[in-house]
């Protein structure tokens, strides 16, 4: 086994330990991150033209905020705020795919944007749903729009 075989080794069983002992919170936080993350490889293999690599971390991105965030969304029960949800991270996903078709760092800049700011609302609302079990109803629609948060 060499060396980055084994790091990388380390870095899977790493992540694998954090989603297991994560809560639901958490999981959404860290797919918001995994996403930013993404977006920033994408931008930096962008300008410097590594085609394969740019690809590679917006189909990354495109995946998480598709196949996470968007489908962990419970539109039956979230209501509004969940589909607003969903219909901006359709909007995001779009842009993402304009953003590498036009090799356009605008975009991403943009999407970075759109994400950081849910990002920090969702990290916003954290010591709110701790404090709801003992005021029930503190961030309702927040919280309920992901399913099993």
């Amino acid at each position: 086994m060499n060396t980055t075989t084994a790091i990388n080794s380390y870095k899977n069983v790493g992540i694998e330990t954090s989603v297991m002992s994560a809560d639901p919170h958490q999981l959404v936080m860290m797919l918001f991150e995994g996403a930013l993350l993404a977006i920033a490889k994408a931008r930096y293999a962008m300008l410097d033209k590594q085609t394969a690599a740019k690809g590679e971390s917006i189909s990354k991105a495109i995946a998480i905020i598709g196949e996470g965030l968007n489908a962990s969304l419970d539109k039956s029960v979230g209501g509004a705020l969940a589909q607003n949800l969903s219909a901006l991270y359709s909007y995001i996903v779009g842009r993402l795919v304009e953003a590498n078709l036009k090799n356009d760092t605008a975009i991403l800049d943009e999407v970075t944007r759109l994400l950081s700011e849910l990002n920090g609302a969702w990290a916003s609302i954290r010591p709110q749903a701790r404090q709801s079990a003992a005021q029930p109803d503190a961030a309702p629609n927040a919280k309920r729009a992901y399913a099993r948060a």
